[in-house]
């Protein structure tokens, strides 16, 4: 069963390939709406959660982790390309000889530079509504992005290992889904379950940054140390998504997906 859904995968990744290679804008422009979703996910999440935060109520986590979810609908139905999911895609198409590792990197990094650009533009929309700018309103956000940047980076690492492998999952376990309903539900729990438990995803690390940092309240938050986090958690995302889904998904269905071709 595994193996037809892999074969989507495999289209998936062509047809992002194909994109890539007519237009390097569009593409660029794809994954800054992906970030930018990202975006809109990590402030629903975070003025949801501040309610919680700011009564000092356990839920604010969950309730913020609950809500985040809306994040993978708007890509998964909204269009994007995600750095993350990529990583997945590309290296299971790239496994099975039908795209080479160059265009493999070259996709990585254009959706990696427009994640970040994405991530800055809506940064800077928020900053431009004045919404976010109250204490009232951003202190849970601004409390999570101080305890980012002050994690240690093995743990970091290890958190964004963890992170990926259960996004990736998010995005490809609903592909065995029938209708929209099971598809919403499974995106937004297994979101849900990378959120509360403390996993670090390097893209909506980027996006909750951008905004800690236009805010400008905390100087723990800067520069040096948003990038002190968001290296070892982007390393960590790639080898969740290469190893854990890409290379594992490919190993183990191999031999099942012989069988197919040679029927």
């Amino acid at each position: 069963m595994e193996v037809k859904y892999l074969a989507e995968v495999e289209a998936l990744a062509l047809k992002k390939l194909k994109i890539f290679k007519q237009s390097r804008l569009r593409s660029i422009l794809r994954s800054m709406v992906a970030s930018m979703f990202i975006g809109f996910g990590v402030i629903v999440a975070f003025k949801t959660g501040n309610f919680f935060y700011m009564v000092d109520s356990p839920m604010a986590y969950p309730m913020a982790a609950l809500v985040f979810g809306a994040a993978i609908i708007l890509i998964a139905y909204g269009g994007g390309d995600l750095f993350t999911g990529n990583t997945f895609y590309f290296t299971y198409a790239a496994l099975r000889k039908k795209i080479p590792w160059s265009d493999v990197f070259r996709v990585w990094g254009t959706s990696y530079a427009g994640n970040i650009l994405g991530a800055a533009t809506f940064a800077l929309l928020i900053y431009l509504t004045g919404l976010f700018n109250s204490a009232e309103v951003n202190g849970f956000l601004l409390n999570v992005a101080e305890h980012k940047v002050h994690a240690p980076i093995s743990e970091l690492f290890f958190r964004a290992i963890l992170c990926n492998w259960l996004v990736c999952l998010a995005f490809f376990i609903p592909m065995t889904l029938k209708g929209d309903g099971p598809k919403l539900f499974a995106m937004v729990l297994f979101v849900f379950c990378f959120f509360i438990s403390g996993y670090e995803h390097s893209i909506a690390n980027m996006c909750t940054f951008a905004i800690a940092l236009v805010l400008n309240q905390d100087p723990s938050i800067n520069f040096v140390s948003v990038i002190r986090n968001i290296i070892p958690v982007t390393i960590g995302n790639l080898i969740g998504g290469v190893f854990f889904m890409g290379f594992m998904y490919y190993f183990i269905n191999k031999p099942f997906i012989e069988e197919e071709e040679e029927a």
